[in-house]
């Protein structure tokens, strides 16, 4: 189901690195983990080989915590290589105790987990067939990219949204590129249209706690943070004010799935609806991720 080039507001990506990790235990026990290569190979190597793989030899598979909270650099953030070989020793640990992920994270609650098709920004003809062969394979979401042009993005949006005779949910995820009035301008004149969002996604760059505030109270259209979730306290600081109503939140730079597990209490508190975001993964992260959709009471809108 990939669509390359995925144009973002910020970005086109033609393709995608991943980094690999596997974990060996004593008893030779293989686990497996995924995380992003940022900003490239050789950097993402060297730190797993000389800051972020050392601290996790020599200790017991289970001792996740301690090892997350190794590494409290004040202006180094090394949370994305930390969460693959996170992922690696959840991994490894549930082979041990021969039990599934989910089991370790307090047991699946369904076994089948609905997903979002992803779609970057196209043209709006392109759009609306995307949108009618997504329906057609099965998917009741759609998040799609916008950010580069209100105008377009309003159009791409309502013919997607009129291909489908409204029998589909969208997500819009403005990855940060939008001014306040754009904002407004794009979440109004698509409800005046009659397409309502599941979301609107980041629209506004990240510390902007006043700007979702405001913008949440303009809009009918829900209010949703991703890149504001990586970073620590950011979403604490954004329901204090009362400034979202959904969270998308991502293992990998959010610094593992325990950390992920840790935002789901403050979610659940605020009554936030979470959904989980996607890199455009291999199979390992897309693993570790079903797993914890599946056990995760706070989960309650499909992963993309």
């Amino acid at each position: 189901y990939g669509v390359a080039p995925y144009v973002a507001g910020y970005h086109t990506f033609e393709h995608v690195l991943r980094l690999v990790v596997r974990v060996e235990t004593d008893d030779g026990v293989v686990g497996w983990g995924e995380t992003m290569v940022d900003p490239e190979p050789n950097v993402a190597r060297a730190v797993m080989e000389h800051v972020v793989g050392p601290e996790a030899l020599g200790r017991e598979v289970w001792e996740v915590e301690s090892f997350c909270d190794a590494f409290e650099y004040p202006y180094m953030h090394v949370r994305p290589y930390v969460a693959g070989v996170e992922m690696a020793m959840w991994d490894a640990l549930g082979k041990t105790k021969d039990v599934p992920l989910h089991q370790l994270f307090g047991g699946k609650r369904t076994d089948e987990v609905p997903v979002a098709y992803c779609l970057g920004i196209t043209d709006p003809e392109e759009g609306a067939e995307q949108a009618r062969w997504a329906r057609e394979e099965g998917f009741e979401v759609i998040k799609t990219k916008g950010g580069l042009d209100v105008d377009s993005d309003v159009e791409r949006l309502t013919k997607m949204h009129e291909a489908v005779d409204g029998e589909v949910k969208f997500r819009l995820d403005g990855n940060q590129t939008m001014s306040y009035g754009e904002a407004v301008e794009t979440g109004a004149r698509l409800e005046d249209a009659g397409v309502y969002l599941q979301y609107f996604e980041q629209p506004l760059r990240t510390d902007s706690i006043g700007g979702y505030k405001r913008l949440r109270q303009r809009l009918r259209t829900p209010i949703a943070v991703n890149e504001d979730t990586y970073h620590r306290r950011n979403l604490f600081e954004l329901v204090r004010e009362d400034a979202v109503d959904a969270a998308v939140v991502d293992m990998i730079p959010v610094g593992g799935l325990l950390a992920t597990k840790k935002l789901m209490g403050l979610c659940d508190e605020a009554n936030l609806s979470v959904a989980h975001h996607s890199s455009f993964d291999l199979g390992i992260k897309n693993a570790a991720v079903l797993h914890f959709v599946a056990s995760e009471p706070a989960m309650d809108l499909p992963p993309d």
